[in-house]
């Protein structure tokens, strides 16, 4: 049943057209060697002047997309032909994205599950649409240079809906697409309530895929998986696996394997398929086997990525790394907060660092390149920058041996710039500081927080549990006392005693 793939006309870095002429007297052929937009110059620069106008068609950028899934493509054919096991989290947003490229991995997934949750807050039940994903797929390709594969989950129909998708992924800038074999609504994997359609319906749908890739004049990358290990049995996932195989799937994925033995099982089908060097050719990597192991506790075992080489692996995915770490972060985030704390300081990054992970720094020196003394508004030229940095933290020492906490103290300016020029020293309300001091039940003291009394609205920002509280009228009824004064007394919903103070 293999099919015979012919090789492409590719001679190292030189690509020809397998209809192309080399001899210089054919000037049809060459100028269908070019790219669109040289086609058209060349054939203007070479068009008699005429006396009618000449109306030039937009042209479209599609051609570059191309260009750019194709390089991406391209890498991630030579990442599954090269030696070892390749490790690939999967992503969800753009950000998560380039987190996983910043960390130095050569390439990632866009999971179904991620991203319905990221996106819509739903469980992955089939709930979330063909539009949707290829619309979250390209913000992803597009922040990032690693190559992307992304999930199709069962192509959102019959096989002509895979045929869709798979020339919408393509056009989305994927360097591969994952296609299952489940029944519409499908379910997660590891999970209960999986159905798959019939064999012949699952090979078709494969065919499709690779119809829609040839159509395309792609060489995106074809993962076939099926969810039949647990909705039939394991000697009918081995059959789909090789079926897909012969019909022209580069990689094999069975999803929710039970044991080790199983996974090997998978495996020991892979030298029964053709195997050649050129990694470009469809069916190099038709023996390549992906793994998909849950890290919260799924059905396949979690083996390091060692084990899975050495069983006959050739990527491996981890699903819900990002995500299942993000939802905790933020659970743990917003219980501080509404205990009205701020967030540890070990557990968020600086502000610097958020700054460099967007690209801030990047955006600000390419600007550079494009200002012009008009760029700004009179008013703002030749003024210099103030630190927005008023506070410094220090450690304190805590004689028990336990975990410091920071404590926020201000640095008071000795001089400020109004309107009106220079001044001396803060003077009235300026002139003291508001302390505020967090104790726990254990009798711990957790944070010690001073600022200026004029930034009342800091210290609310800061204090969330503050927030109800008239503090500019406790200031009020204190101005004029000398000494420090205790303003406030009071225990939080997390048994957290909050105290305030006037310095």
């Amino acid at each position: 049943m293999s099919s015979t793939i012919s090789p492409p006309s590719s001679i190292g870095t030189i690509s020809f057209p397998p209809n192309y002429s080399r001899q210089p007297h054919h000037p049809i052929s060459y100028l269908k060697t070019l790219s669109p937009p040289l086609q058209r110059l060349l054939f203007l620069s070479n068009t008699k002047p005429s006396n009618k106008p000449q109306i030039l068609k937009p042209i479209s950028c599609s051609s570059t997309d191309q260009n750019i899934s194709d390089s991406s493509t391209k890498a991630l054919r030579r990442l599954l032909g090269s030696p070892g096991i390749h490790q690939g989290p999967a992503c969800y947003d753009a950000l998560s994205a380039k987190l996983v490229e910043k960390a130095g991995f050569d390439f990632c997934f866009m999971s179904g599950f991620s991203v319905s949750a990221a996106r819509l807050g739903l469980p992955d039940v089939g709930l979330i649409s063909y539009g949707e994903m290829v619309d979250q797929g390209r913000q992803i390709t597009e922040a990032v240079t690693i190559p992307v594969i992304g999930d199709g989950d069962n192509g959102y129909g019959n096989a002509m809906s895979v045929k869709r998708t798979v020339k919408g992924f393509i056009k989305a800038g994927f360097a591969g697409i994952i296609l299952e074999d489940q029944v519409s609504p499908k379910a997660c994997g590891h999970t209960r309530g999986r159905k798959v359609i019939s064999r012949d319906e699952a090979v078709m749908r494969i065919k499709a895929a690779i119809d829609a890739r040839k159509e395309s004049g792609s060489d995106i990358v074809i993962i076939a998986r099926t969810d039949s290990r647990q909705a039939i049995s394991l000697e009918e996932s081995l059959w789909r696996s090789r079926a897909f195989a012969d019909a022209g799937a580069d990689v094999i994925f069975i999803d929710a394997l039970s044991s080790k033995e199983e996974m090997k099982a998978l495996c020991e089908i892979t030298p029964l398929l053709p195997k050649m060097v050129n990694i470009f050719y469809i069916v190099d990597i038709g023996s390549s086997v992906m793994a998909n192991m849950l890290e919260g506790g799924g059905k396949t075992p979690i083996l390091n990525p060692i084990e899975l080489e050495e069983i006959g692996f050739k990527i491996v995915s981890y699903p819900i790394s990002l995500i299942g770490v993000s939802i905790r972060a933020m659970q743990d985030a917003l219980t501080a907060l509404k205990g009205g704390r701020m967030p540890p300081p070990g557990s968020l990054p600086s502000f610097d660092e958020i700054k460099e992970t967007l690209g801030f720094n990047a955006y600000y020196e390419d600007e550079e390149r494009y200002i012009t003394t008009t760029s700004q508004p009179p008013f703002q030229r030749g003024y210099s920058s103030v630190s927005s940095n008023l506070y410094s933290v220090q450690r304190r020492s805590l004689d028990d041996g336990e975990e410091q906490e920071p404590v926020v103290e201000v640095v008071t300016p000795e001089v400020y710039y109004g309107s009106d020029g220079p001044k001396g020293p803060f003077g009235g309300m300026w002139s003291r500081t508001l302390r505020v001091k967090i104790t726990g039940r254990d009798g711990s003291e957790k944070l010690e927080l001073r600022i200026p009394a004029g930034f009342l609205e800091g210290i609310t920002n800061l204090v969330p549990a503050l927030g109800g509280v008239n503090i500019k009228e406790l200031l009020d009824n204190a101005t004029g006392e000398p000494g420090r004064k205790l303003l406030l007394d009071f225990d939080d919903t997390m048994g957290d005693k909050i105290q305030l103070f006037l310095d």
